[in-house]
C-alpha cells in the first residue's frame, strides 16, 4: 500500500519552448544556432482578466507579456465570476471574450479560470508559470504584494506593467451607459 509511481511535474514538457526560423543575411536557420536573435526573460507567462470590452490596454499587456515570455497562457474570468466578483454582468459573454484572447497572436493558450480556483497560488499550480503579468494599477495593492511574494518563494515573480490611463473597459463602459441614457432622454 505504498506509492509506487511517482513524477515530477516539468513545464518544458507541457510548454515546450518552440523552434523558431531565424533570418540571418538571407539565410534561414533552425533558430538553434548561434545568432543574435534575443533569448526571452522568461518561459512561461500568465496573465489573468475579464477582458471584456477587449481593448489597446489589451493588446498592449499581451504584446509586452509575449515580448519577454516564450509561452503566454492567458485566463479568462468566466461571466458567473465575474458577478460573483464584480457584482455586475459582462457585457461580452464568456466564450465570446475566450474566443477574442485566443485570436489574439501574442496569446499562445487562453482558458476559463475555475470559479473556485481564481487566484494567483491555484494558477501557478496549475500552469508553473515563470512570471504573472498584471497592470500597474494593482502594483502597491497588499493582496497582489502577497502574491508576488508567493510566486518568489516558488521560483515565480510578479511583473506590473503601466496601466492604459486613456482606455479601460470601466471607462468604455460609463460612455456606452451614458450615451444610451441620453438616447433615454
Amino acid at each position: 500500500m505504498g506509492i509506487d509511481d511517482y513524477s515530477i511535474f516539468d513545464p518544458q514538457r507541457s510548454y515546450p519552448r518552440k523552434p523558431r526560423q531565424v533570418v540571418v543575411n538571407n539565410v534561414i536557420t533552425s533558430g538553434r544556432e548561434k545568432t543574435s536573435a534575443k533569448v526571452k526573460k522568461y518561459h512561461i507567462g500568465y496573465i489573468a482578466g475579464v477582458f471584456d470590452l477587449y481593448h489597446i490596454g489589451h493588446l498592449n499587456m499581451f504584446r509586452r507579456a509575449k515580448e519577454q515570455c516564450d509561452y503566454l497562457i492567458v485566463g479568462v474570468v468566466s461571466d458567473e465570476g465575474v458577478r460573483k466578483n464584480k457584482g455586475v454582468d459582462p457585457f461580452i459573454p464568456f466564450a465570446e471574450r475566450v474566443e477574442l484572447v485566443r485570436a489574439c497572436r501574442y496569446v499562445d493558450e487562453a482558458n476559463e479560470i475555475p470559479l473556485t480556483y481564481a487566484g494567483t497560488r491555484e494558477a501557478w499550480e496549475l500552469y508553473h508559470f515563470d512570471v504573472q503579468f498584471s497592470g500597474s494599477d494593482y502594483e502597491n495593492d497588499p493582496y497582489w504584494l502577497a502574491e508576488k511574494d508567493f510566486l518568489e518563494k516558488h521560483g515565480a515573480t510578479m511583473v506590473f506593467f503601466p496601466y492604459t490611463e486613456q482606455t479601460s473597459s470601466t471607462k468604455i463602459k460609463a460612455v456606452i451607459n451614458q450615451q444610451l441614457a441620453k438616447k433615454e432622454d
